[in-house]
């Protein structure tokens, strides 16, 4: 189905294992002769006998797990290891009925037993480990006296041995009433299995079940459980390629498989999953890759249960290394094993989404044939086609392009890209029938295709399309076309980048940073990004950037600098689409730089004059640097949510407006002091109840560097605390904010400057239980430091982070007031975030003198963890050095923090021997707890 099983992927470094021998389970009948004989002995202690029959069944069931386990890591498969989980479940619900029947809950001489069905997910003969257990308790319409007592002692039994159990007890009536009015109970009823009682009651159910509603209700079922499936999806994270996935209810996980199995049996009537291909729903090929996906889906689903100790079904950092390596996976070609595993699991979740669409296709097609109504399921209602101009081997179709004949791309595969970049023009969907096509003609894409002119101009396109290029490219990359066309492309297709700093797969943020271009240009991101979006129509080379953007991390993973190997890629492709020598240098520039705007404006001081001239020697034109700025702009914001935020947007505005001015020989289009005066009108008109005599002392208050830097709504904020401190004439104050949309709260500081300050708060912070992962830090013309510092947030309810923040604020006052040393204060003990376990990052220390005019400036990179910057500003402290500037930046789980500093006398630190001292005291406290 999907290229990107090619067999590379396939063929993991592990030789053939044997089958795994067959698992005893839960051995009933020497269980039960267990039973007997300890009732036997303890008949007179019916509490004791309890207790005994509960440790013997929590043994039989811990056995039973860890045989299972074994098998699994053994070679097994994840589908063995689930079926031998449900059938171990099964005889252990038989043993406990029959001891409630006869000890617990004695039923009378010839008293019926309840009927037992297993339904759900457990209904389907899989378990996973430490899955709850669904039961219906079936009964006749006349319940014999005493069976209510069986099923509750059974309940008791199942809850002492620590079971999750979703349950109901019904008559066959109440189960169909129940089923008319209710979905989700009709859903659990499509996989009822049988365990146990009467085997006639449970075949009457299934019979009367499927004439009574399945067979008059298929389309509404249907409707409803893909109405279901994108609630569901949009609750787990709306992308497949989120990088700690959902095994079970994320976009192509296992409940995904479930929907299109559970809407087949509906429609198709049938009751095994290989009845599909008969069905003629499925071809043989399409149903392997359906139990290929479901196969590798359990083993992980089993493993990740196993290795947790309990239902847990997201991938998270901290588990997907130590699966790869149960897998077989090795580290090569550039991908470290983990990332390998990772890449295997998002192209499956992508065939999955290829199954979905073959699903969705084949009922549209057998549905309406029947009756048009049933197109509500997956598109309009009326059935409508017409044909599309210009393009004689596609037709609207229902409100969506579809190819006329099924040999459209047979006769011509250029019509492979025509058929998206139609879709796009027309601003229509994708037909699923054309879809289905696309991915079994995958093959004719090939070196012919990839340098056809027409394929080529068609691609580009898309790519440029003013209407909506990323979900054309999404449609392309989905179908398999993306990654065929451009193979480089293909590379990174479903890869992860092993970080909790990046959201997605590469592919992914790739797409998602050309729809954040597109969102510019079209001005919908006008009020988050003004200059990008004023600056967009004059860029000249609108096409380059495009291609930049999409370009500019397709060569992750090659083991080598991928801003440099990008270059080459663009090199390369740049002639096949068209263009000029000149125009792909100017591509192959934008990604190799396209990583400078961005550390710039983090990670350095702006109003320092070096780094707008390092930063114009680099762009030299002003065209370059209004496509680096929009490239940086998109690329940060398709990282992640919460990733980007106005502190970032006002830095690259400062660093941009400043690097204009040297490219301009001194002048620019709003020069320096425009802008600060342009920032001071903005916050004056904010402000309507002051008087114009205390604004105009209120501004002096600030710096230059103030006003460039720190976006308005701080702005704001900042004056009503500076003018309220100044009515009740204070000099330290603290306000909190929270932003729970960017996972942070802010706590602003006032007091007066120091230069063992920011060590102060750091440390008050870091004892308080906060993690710092970002800062501005400012000095007013009267001697107050203005420090805002950021932390992760700990609670998800605004109230109690909100009381955490003002604990960390009462901390920080404290310890400026000297009411309480840093060394007395004990750092309370915090969850450990594990996933941060799951990786190691090698600290490194740079000491530059050319980098700012009066300061060295010291760079420091490595793990993140409570207390770091506490620490690396103590050290600095430590070695008699004053800091003037410190810039805070986190990658996920990486910090990369700069100094400014200088001795005590204001001078550079030029002597290599206390250039060596630094670096190693700073790399020393990457071993402090």
């Amino acid at each position: 189905m999907s290229y990107a099983h090619s067999p590379a992927l396939e063929r993991r470094s592990r030789a053939p294992r044997a089958p795994p021998p067959p698992s005893k389970g839960v051995e009933r009948a020497k269980l039960l002769e267990k039973l007997a004989l300890s009732h036997e002995r303890l008949s007179g202690d019916p509490a004791a006998f309890r207790r005994a029959a509960i440790e013997m069944l929590q043994a039989a069931l811990a056995s039973g797990r860890d045989e299972a386990r074994k098998a699994l890591e053994d070679g097994g498969t994840g589908r063995g290891c689930a079926e031998a989980l449900s059938a171990q479940t099964d005889d252990l619900l038989r043993v406990a009925l029959e001891m409630s029947a006869r000890w617990l809950a004695p039923a009378q001489p010839g008293q019926s037993l309840p009927t037992i069905v297993a339904v759900g997910g457990y209904g389907r003969g899989m378990l996973a480990p430490f899955s709850d257990i669904d039961l219906l308790f079936l009964l006749p319409d006349k319940p014999p006296p005493g069976v209510e007592r069986v099923v509750e002692s059974l309940l008791y039994v199942l809850w002492d041995l620590k079971q999750k159990v979703g349950h109901a007890t019904r008559t066959v009536d109440e189960c169909l009433k129940q089923a008319r009015a209710d979905m989700t109970i009709r859903t659990t009823l499509i996989e009822a299995r049988f365990i146990v009682g009467d085997k006639g009651l449970f075949e009457t159910l299934q019979k009367r079940f499927d004439a009574e509603i399945v067979a008059k209700t298929a389309p509404e079922f249907v409707a409803a459980k893909l109405a279901e499936r994108e609630a569901r999806v949009r609750r787990a994270g709306a992308s497949r390629y989120l990088v700690e996935p959902n095994v079970k209810e994320g976009k192509g996980g296992l409940r995904d498989l479930n929907t299109l199995f559970w809407i087949s049996k509906y429609v198709y009537r049938v009751r095994n999953a290989h009845e599909l291909v008969a069905a003629g729903l499925f071809s043989p090929r399409e149903f392997a890759l359906f139990r290929r996906c479901e196969e590798f889906l359990w083993s992980v689903r089993c493993r990740l249960h196993f290795l947790a100790g309990r239902a847990e079904e997201r991938l998270s950092f901290d588990v997907q290394r130590p699966i790869a390596r149960q897998l077989g996976y090795s580290t090569r070609a550039g991908l470290i094993d983990v990332e390998r595993f990772m890449k295997h699991y998002f192209l499956i979740a992508k065939d999955v989404g290829d199954l979905t669409a073959i699903v969705c296709a084949a009922l549209e097609e057998r549905q309406t044939k029947r009756t048009p109504a049933f197109g509500r399921l997956v598109g309009r209602l009326r059935r409508r086609t017409r044909a599309i101009a210009d393009a004689e081997d596609f037709k609207v179709d229902n409100d969506r392009v579809n190819v006329i004949s099924n040999d459209a791309f047979e006769r011509d595969p250029v019509n492979l890209i025509r058929l998206f970049w139609i879709a796009d023009r027309s601003n229509l969907p994708i037909h699923p029938n054309a879809t289905r096509l696309v991915t079994q003609s995958l093959k004719r894409i090939d070196a012919r295709l990839r340098e056809d002119q027409e394929a080529n101009r068609l691609f580009l396109d898309i790519l440029t399309s003013r209407n909506a290029p990323e979900i054309a490219l999404r449609r392309m990359n989905e179908a398999g076309v993306l990654g065929r066309f451009i193979p480089d492309f293909g590379r990174v297709v479903g890869m992860m980048q092993f970080s909790m700093y990046h959201h997605y797969t590469v592919d992914e943020h790739l797409i998602r940073a050309v729809g954040e271009l597109s969102g510019v240009e079209a001005g919908r991101l006008a009020e988050d990004l003004p200059l990008a979006t004023k600056i967009m129509p004059q860029i000249a080379h609108r096409t380059e950037l495009y291609l930049a953007t999409f370009l500019h991390d397709i060569a992750k993973g090659r083991g080598v600098d991928h801003s440099l190997a990008g270059a080459e890629v663009a090199r390369k492709l740049g002639p096949r689409l068209g263009l000029s020598p000149a125009n792909t240098d100017r591509v192959a520039w934008l990604i190799e730089q396209h990583l400078v705007m961005s550390n710039m404006a983090q990670g350095r001081d702006l109003l320092d004059p070096r780094t707008a001239e390092a930063l114009s020697a680099i762009v030299q034109t002003q065209e370059r640097l209004k496509m680096l700025l929009t490239l940086t702009v998109a690329d940060i914001r398709a990282v992640g949510p919460g990733v980007w935020n106005g502190w970032k947007g006002q830095l690259l505005r400062t660093l941009y407006w400043e690097t204009e001015v040297v490219l301009g020989g001194g002048h620019s289009v709003i020069d320096r002091k425009g802008r600060v005066k342009a920032a001071q009108e903005t916050l004056r008109r904010s402000l309507p109840g002051w008087s114009d005599p205390e604004f105009d002392a209120y501004a002096l208050r600030h710096y230059p560097a103030y006003w460039l830097k720190v976006e308005p709504a701080r702005q704001i904020a900042h004056a009503k605390l500076l003018h309220a401190m100044a009515a009740e004439t204070r000099s330290l104050a603290t306000e909190v904010t929270t932003d729970a949309f960017h996972g942070v709260t802010a706590v602003t500081v006032v007091a007066p400057d120091h230069p063992r300050l920011l060590t102060g708060i750091a440390g008050a912070c870091a004892a308080a239980g906060g993690n710092i992962v970002d800062a501005q830090i400012f000095t007013t013309t009267d001697g107050l430091a203005l420090d805002t510092i950021f932390v992760s947030r700990a609670f998800e309810r605004d109230e109690d982070e909100l009381r955490r923040g003002q604990r960390i604020a009462a901390n920080i006052e404290k310890t400026l007031r000297g009411e309480v040393r840093l060394s007395e204060m004990a750092s309370p003990k915090q969850p450990r975030d594990v996933r941060r376990g799951a990786f190691a990052i090698e600290p490194e220390v740079t000491v530059d003198n050319n980098l700012s005019r009066r300061y060295t400036v010291v760079e420091v990179s490595g793990l993140d963890r409570p207390g770091l910057l506490r620490d690396l500003t103590a050290t600095l402290s430590s070695l008699n050095l004053n800091i003037g500037s410190a810039h805070i930046v986190t990658f996920g789980e990486k910090a990369v923090d700069s100094f400014y500093i200088s001795d005590l006398t204001g001078q550079k630190i030029n002597a290599p021997a206390r250039q060596a001292a630094i670096k190693r005291r700073l790399l020393a406290d990457f071993g402090a707890n």
